[in-house]
């Protein structure tokens, strides 16, 4: 049997492809290049959620790797002793942190005009910060958390940085490749259909893991929808998922499935949840498509039921699209043109 048909045999069973069985499968059947033998010298990564988990799996790989690293936190004391191991364990100096909680959309601001301040050019822009709650908390807007850390402070911070993503100050000519801009989201979003009058869940009605894959949804929705709106000669747009991932987040969230997994012995860990990640923030072939859902470095299906697929309308994807803009303030109107001393967009009035 050819290797994609093994390979497609096991996305179909979930069980082979979420957990611990996927990534060592299909690095046998395709010959996965290491990590190790890329490459991220000159390049600079903006990383959301390092200090644990996933994120900070793919930080330890991507400090190895060379690049000039910027993760953002919201833990100072958290951030700033992921630094120093980061900088003492790879002896890359070129890592630094920037301190905001990307639930509250005023520090997204700030962190974009930080960025902007301190990096003409930004390679790679990696959404990885995320959290399942339980209980619903809520941002100081009032939005649902979940919501304003995974949709809204991904769009705000994306749409902000464009220019610097595209290139900033530099002439296409000493561009070496398109930005980047990844996005980690879940296969828990393939149990959600896309919804933007329920994006927030009614009180009543709120469950922690349902909250989390809608916006998980939405963010694999808006991935293509930035793709669709930005040329992959400028910037290339990639959503995936990591599997079934042994994380602190994970434990907390799910306690009983995250038990059963390590009790079977099929929960990934975090660096092979964190694999496609930093492949795609490394690899060429990333760089061949735009708009595209991953996991275990090849593109998969954004759907796996009817429902949710009838659910993703041209209509529905408009709806959620203007719903950021108008909830963050920021508007693609008029391109990512770039002034002095401001980053990209169109600046809406706040919604208040």
């Amino acid at each position: 049997m050819e290797r994609s048909a093994i390979d497609r045999i096991a996305e179909k069973s979930v069980v082979a492809s979420f957990t611990s069985i996927g990534p060592r499968l299909r690095r046998r059947l395709f010959g996965w290049r290491p990590l190790e033998r890329y490459t991220l010298d000159g390049r600079v990564v903006v990383l959301t959620g390092a200090t644990s988990g996933i994120g900070r799996a793919a930080a330890d790989i991507i400090a190895a790797l060379g690049a000039t690293l910027v993760i953002v936190g919201r833990d100072a004391e958290k951030s700033t002793a992921l630094v120093e191991r980061l900088r003492h364990e790879s002896g890359n100096g070129s890592i630094e942190a920037v301190i905001a909680d990307l639930g509250r959309l005023d520090d997204v601001r700030a962190v974009a005009e930080t960025l902007a301040e301190r990096h003409p050019r930004i390679d790679v822009l990696a959404h990885n910060a995320g959290a399942l709650f339980p209980r619903r908390r809520r941002a100081g807007d009032g939005t649902d958390l979940a919501v304003e850390l995974m949709v809204a402070a991904p769009f705000l911070l994306t749409g902000l940085l464009l220019p610097r993503l595209r290139g900033g100050a530099h002439s296409p000519a000493d561009r070496p490749s398109p930005g980047r801009v990844l996005t980690m989201s879940s296969g828990g979003m393939y149990t959600e259909p896309l919804t933007v009058e329920g994006l927030e869940m009614e009180e009543a009605d709120y469950a922690g893991a349902a909250q989390y894959a809608r916006a998980k949804r939405a963010q694999v929705v808006l991935n293509e929808l930035w793709a669709a709106r930005v040329p992959a000669t400028d910037i290339v747009f990639h959503a995936l998922h990591p599997g079934w991932v042994d994380t602190p987040g994970m434990t907390e969230a799910l306690p009983t499935f995250s038990r059963l997994l390590a009790a079977l012995g099929l929960s990934r860990t975090a660096r092979e949840g964190a694999d496609t990640l930093v492949w795609l923030a490394a690899d060429d072939r990333a760089l061949g498509s735009s708009g595209r859902f991953w996991l275990d470095r090849e593109p998969r299906a954004v759907h796996r039921m009817a429902r949710t697929r009838a659910s993703d309308t041209p209509r529905r994807r408009e709806a959620l699209w203007h719903w950021c803009e108008d909830h963050t303030g920021w508007s693609f109107e008029g391109g990512a043109t770039e002034e002095a001393g401001v980053v990209g967009g169109s600046p809406k009035p706040s919604p208040g």
